[in-house]
Protein backbone atom coordinates (compact mmCIF):
# COMPACT_ATOMS: atom_id res chain seq x y z
CA UNK A 1 0.00 0.00 0.00
CA UNK A 2 1.47 3.32 -0.73
CA UNK A 3 2.11 6.05 1.53
CA UNK A 4 0.19 9.26 2.00
CA UNK A 5 1.25 12.22 3.82
CA UNK A 6 -0.93 13.62 6.03
CA UNK A 7 -2.61 16.90 5.13
CA UNK A 8 -0.85 18.34 8.12
CA UNK A 9 2.37 17.04 6.79
CA UNK A 10 1.93 18.81 3.42
CA UNK A 11 1.61 22.13 5.50
CA UNK A 12 4.39 21.65 7.42
CA UNK A 13 6.77 21.22 4.52
CA UNK A 14 4.90 24.37 2.55
CA UNK A 15 5.52 26.38 5.50
CA UNK A 16 9.33 24.67 5.78
CA UNK A 17 9.67 25.67 1.67
CA UNK A 18 8.45 29.08 2.48
CA UNK A 19 11.05 29.91 5.23
CA UNK A 20 13.74 28.60 3.00
CA UNK A 21 12.56 31.16 0.51
CA UNK A 22 12.44 34.11 3.11
CA UNK A 23 16.33 33.07 4.58
CA UNK A 24 18.15 32.41 1.64
CA UNK A 25 16.32 35.36 -0.04
CA UNK A 26 14.44 33.18 -2.80
CA UNK A 27 11.68 36.11 -4.87
CA UNK A 28 11.51 35.27 -8.32
CA UNK A 29 10.98 32.93 -11.36
CA UNK A 30 11.99 30.53 -12.71
CA UNK A 31 12.99 29.41 -8.85
CA UNK A 32 16.43 27.83 -8.92
CA UNK A 33 17.84 24.95 -6.55
CA UNK A 34 22.04 25.81 -7.85
CA UNK A 35 21.39 29.19 -6.24
CA UNK A 36 19.55 27.45 -3.29
CA UNK A 37 22.01 25.00 -2.84
CA UNK A 38 25.05 27.23 -3.31
CA UNK A 39 23.10 29.78 -0.39
CA UNK A 40 22.91 27.03 1.63
CA UNK A 41 26.62 26.22 1.58
CA UNK A 42 26.08 22.95 -0.15
CA UNK A 43 28.42 21.73 -3.01
CA UNK A 44 26.75 20.94 -6.56
CA UNK A 45 28.86 18.41 -8.46
CA UNK A 46 28.20 17.39 -12.46
CA UNK A 47 28.95 13.89 -13.23
CA UNK A 48 30.90 15.06 -15.68
CA UNK A 49 33.45 16.46 -13.61
CA UNK A 50 34.57 13.07 -12.55
CA UNK A 51 36.42 10.02 -15.27
CA UNK A 52 34.33 7.86 -17.08
CA UNK A 53 34.93 5.44 -14.51
CA UNK A 54 33.82 6.99 -11.52
CA UNK A 55 31.03 8.77 -13.50
CA UNK A 56 29.51 5.27 -14.40
CA UNK A 57 29.64 4.70 -11.07
CA UNK A 58 27.80 7.76 -10.07
CA UNK A 59 25.00 6.62 -13.03
CA UNK A 60 24.86 3.35 -11.30
CA UNK A 61 23.98 4.91 -7.72
CA UNK A 62 21.28 7.21 -9.35
CA UNK A 63 20.67 8.24 -13.30
CA UNK A 64 19.38 11.66 -11.98
CA UNK A 65 21.51 12.91 -8.41
CA UNK A 66 21.80 12.11 -5.12
CA UNK A 67 23.30 14.39 -2.07
CA UNK A 68 25.39 13.04 0.96
CA UNK A 69 27.04 14.29 3.97
CA UNK A 70 30.20 13.97 5.02
CA UNK A 71 32.05 13.71 8.25
CA UNK A 72 32.64 16.98 8.70
CA UNK A 73 29.22 18.05 8.10
CA UNK A 74 29.85 19.23 4.47
CA UNK A 75 26.74 18.47 1.78
CA UNK A 76 27.14 17.46 -1.73
CA UNK A 77 24.32 17.19 -4.26
CA UNK A 78 25.86 14.96 -7.62
CA UNK A 79 24.35 15.35 -10.63
CA UNK A 80 24.26 13.88 -14.12
CA UNK A 81 24.73 16.92 -16.19
CA UNK A 82 23.76 14.97 -19.15
CA UNK A 83 19.89 15.84 -18.56
CA UNK A 84 18.45 18.66 -19.66
CA UNK A 85 17.85 22.05 -17.14
CA UNK A 86 14.15 21.58 -16.13
CA UNK A 87 15.07 17.89 -14.68
CA UNK A 88 18.59 18.80 -13.38
CA UNK A 89 16.92 21.83 -11.57
CA UNK A 90 14.38 19.63 -10.19
CA UNK A 91 16.93 16.89 -9.27
CA UNK A 92 18.30 19.61 -7.04
CA UNK A 93 15.61 20.88 -5.76
CA UNK A 94 14.58 17.07 -4.99
CA UNK A 95 18.10 16.88 -2.78
CA UNK A 96 17.58 20.36 -0.91
CA UNK A 97 14.36 18.28 -0.12
CA UNK A 98 16.02 15.99 1.66
CA UNK A 99 19.13 17.84 3.65
CA UNK A 100 16.13 21.11 4.42
CA UNK A 101 13.65 17.91 5.99
CA UNK A 102 16.89 16.32 7.59
CA UNK A 103 15.84 12.91 6.07
CA UNK A 104 18.81 10.71 7.25
CA UNK A 105 18.18 7.74 5.68
CA UNK A 106 16.15 6.54 2.34
CA UNK A 107 12.01 5.65 2.66
CA UNK A 108 9.16 5.38 1.05
CA UNK A 109 8.45 8.21 3.50
CA UNK A 110 10.92 10.28 2.67
CA UNK A 111 10.70 10.17 -1.09
CA UNK A 112 7.13 10.82 -1.06
CA UNK A 113 8.06 13.87 1.16
CA UNK A 114 10.74 15.39 -0.67
CA UNK A 115 8.73 15.00 -4.42
CA UNK A 116 6.20 17.08 -2.95
CA UNK A 117 8.89 19.21 -1.86
CA UNK A 118 10.45 19.94 -4.77
CA UNK A 119 7.03 20.16 -6.92
CA UNK A 120 5.60 22.90 -4.31
CA UNK A 121 9.21 24.97 -4.43
CA UNK A 122 9.25 24.64 -8.00
CA UNK A 123 6.11 26.19 -8.80
CA UNK A 124 3.61 27.25 -5.75
CA UNK A 125 0.02 26.77 -7.00
CA UNK A 126 -0.21 31.04 -5.22
CA UNK A 127 2.79 32.27 -8.19
CA UNK A 128 1.06 30.10 -10.65
CA UNK A 129 -2.52 32.01 -9.72
CA UNK A 130 -0.76 35.70 -9.04
CA UNK A 131 1.07 35.24 -12.71
CA UNK A 132 -2.28 34.15 -14.04
CA UNK A 133 -0.74 30.74 -15.95
CA UNK A 134 -3.51 28.51 -17.29
CA UNK A 135 -2.01 25.62 -19.05
CA UNK A 136 1.24 23.38 -18.56
CA UNK A 137 3.39 25.00 -21.45
CA UNK A 138 3.04 28.34 -19.87
CA UNK A 139 3.78 27.13 -16.13
CA UNK A 140 6.54 25.17 -18.19
CA UNK A 141 7.86 28.17 -19.93
CA UNK A 142 7.58 30.41 -16.96
CA UNK A 143 8.80 28.63 -13.99
CA UNK A 144 11.24 26.22 -16.42
CA UNK A 145 10.52 22.86 -15.21
CA UNK A 146 9.72 20.05 -17.38
CA UNK A 147 6.50 19.86 -19.63
CA UNK A 148 5.76 16.39 -17.20
CA UNK A 149 6.52 18.67 -14.24
CA UNK A 150 4.41 21.51 -14.90
CA UNK A 151 1.59 18.80 -16.03
CA UNK A 152 1.77 18.04 -12.00
CA UNK A 153 1.86 21.18 -11.15
CA UNK A 154 -0.83 22.74 -13.25
CA UNK A 155 -3.32 19.36 -11.94
CA UNK A 156 -1.97 20.07 -7.91
CA UNK A 157 -3.03 24.07 -8.91
CA UNK A 158 -6.77 22.98 -10.08
CA UNK A 159 -6.87 20.84 -7.05
CA UNK A 160 -5.64 24.44 -5.07
CA UNK A 161 -8.13 26.35 -6.76
CA UNK A 162 -10.96 23.82 -5.74
CA UNK A 163 -10.06 23.81 -1.98
CA UNK A 164 -8.29 27.01 -1.38
CA UNK A 165 -8.34 29.31 -4.08
CA UNK A 166 -8.01 33.12 -2.98
CA UNK A 167 -8.36 32.08 0.80
CA UNK A 168 -4.71 32.22 1.07
CA UNK A 169 -2.72 30.88 4.24
CA UNK A 170 -0.54 32.72 6.08
CA UNK A 171 2.79 31.64 4.40
CA UNK A 172 1.05 32.30 0.76
CA UNK A 173 0.57 35.78 2.18
CA UNK A 174 4.28 35.78 2.94
CA UNK A 175 5.50 34.29 -0.19
CA UNK A 176 3.27 36.69 -2.17
CA UNK A 177 4.94 39.59 -0.15
CA UNK A 178 8.49 37.93 -1.17
CA UNK A 179 7.84 37.43 -4.57
CA UNK A 180 6.13 41.03 -4.91
CA UNK A 181 9.51 42.83 -3.07
CA UNK A 182 11.36 41.71 -6.20
CA UNK A 183 8.53 43.01 -8.81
Amino acid sequence: MAIRLSNQRYEEIKCIIVRMFLEYGVSCVPINGFEIAHKMGVKVMPYSAYSSNIRWLLIKKSEDGFSVEKTNGQWYIFYNDEKDYGRVNHTIMHEIGHIVLDHSEDSELAEKEVKFFAKYALAPPVLIHKLKLDTPESISQTFEISYEAACYAYNYYQKWLRFSGSDYTAYEYQLLYLFDQAS
